[in-house]
């Protein structure tokens, strides 16, 4: 039996054996049992399951496999990661929340970790944010990850000696609401210009629930923007992110307001912006024209198609997952300065009616 083997073997026996994850006496089956049940050593089933049974007899082999597979066993990750320093698991810390934006976000960290050879795996941070640091550094003292990334800020003091490091990028806040780049709301100054290079003069805001980083900087963008250009806000409506609160703005628009744009917040208040300019027998863009953020892919398709602002939450985790990498073979990340919204004009905006300019 050569050194390795069995000092691999002990660990992984004497972990196992206790059955202790952190405190918690954990019932599953051993590498003794497997052994036992198989008839061999344990050495020999932690070669197995090491190499995969590469040099082994094939009737060894076999009767691994069905002891393993009777007893339903799987390797335990902490004696896997104190014998071989590697789990190939990376861990994104989330707080608890429904943003819809982290599941594209974490399909770009889980693509840009398979490509180097590793598995993302998520974990809700619950409890009191304060404690949230703690929490991360008893997971990169674990043993069970390489490394740790963190969506929401907090502030980690000096990481002992041996602990996988932990990435702190702030992409939400503690109740899963956009900030940093995901509130960024430069491309609103955008919208309106474009619009006003269209003829439009008077515009109406439907804003989000300024709750969100992101809803407030949007309405700021659109008030500075105006004020810059010399155009008129007919006013500012709070929606909360409502189509129905949207819909019923438009039809209480007075007759003769002169609003010929209205910029919605999110594509679903762009969605009851345009329901309630149809109920008004209003043409989008003829009359009206609309604008959301977000992008949701319905927009496309609509009668007419939805001007709004795509935002590349892919990217931005693919971005966020480089930069973990990066710590984790002592590299500088990856440049990619490139924003992560884009305007994207399409049927829903049009030149302003004519009586209008």
């Amino acid at each position: 039996m050569r050194a390795d083997d069995a000092e691999g073997s002990a660990v992984e026996w004497a972990v196992e054996w206790a059955g202790v994850v952190g405190g918690v006496v954990a019932k599953r089956p051993t590498i003794m049992e497997v052994a036992r049940l198989a008839g061999v050593s344990h050495q020999t089933v932690s070669r197995y399951l090491k190499f995969g049974g590469a040099g082994m007899k094939a009737e060894t082999s076999e009767r691994i496999k069905t002891a393993i597979e009777q007893l339903d066993y799987r390797p335990n990750l902490v004696a896997r990661a104190m014998r071989n320093r590697r789990t190939g698991r990376l861990a994104m810390l989330l707080p608890a929340g429904t943003a819809v934006s982290a599941l594209e976000l974490l399909a770009g960290a889980t693509t840009a970790a398979h490509e180097a050879g590793y598995v993302v795996e998520v974990v809700t941070l619950g409890g009191s944010p304060q404690t949230w640091a703690q929490r991360a550094l008893e997971l990169s003292d674990s043993g069970l990850f390489e490394g740790i990334v963190s969506l929401t800020r907090m502030s980690l003091p000096t990481q002992r000696p041996g602990s996988v490091p932990v990435v702190v990028s702030p992409d939400y806040d503690d109740r899963m609401r956009g900030v940093g780049e995901l509130a960024d709301a430069s491309h609103m100054a955008e919208i309106v210009e474009g619009l006003a290079a269209y003829g439009h003069r008077r515009f109406l805001h439907l804003a989000g629930d300024y709750a969100h980083a992101s809803a407030r900087e949007r309405r700021q963008v659109y008030l500075d923007t105006l004020d810059r250009l010399g155009l008129e806000s007919y006013g500012v409506i709070d929606c909360r992110w409502s189509a129905a609160a949207a819909r019923q703005a438009v039809l209480d628009l007075p007759a003769g307001s002169g609003v010929t744009a209205v910029i919605a917040a999110n594509d679903l208040v762009a969605a009851g912006a345009i329901r309630g300019a149809w109920e008004r027998g209003l043409r989008v863009p003829a009359d009206l024209s609309v604008t959301g953020w977000d992008d949701n892919p319905v927009g496309a398709f609509l009668p007419p198609s939805l001007t709004t602002v795509r935002v590349d939450h892919e990217r931005l985790g693919r971005r966020v997952l480089a930069r973990l990498l990066g710590v984790l073979r002592g590299e500088p990340g990856p440049e990619d300065d490139e924003p992560l919204t884009q305007v994207i004009w399409r049927e829903s905006t049009g030149p302003a009616p004519d009586e209008a300019r």
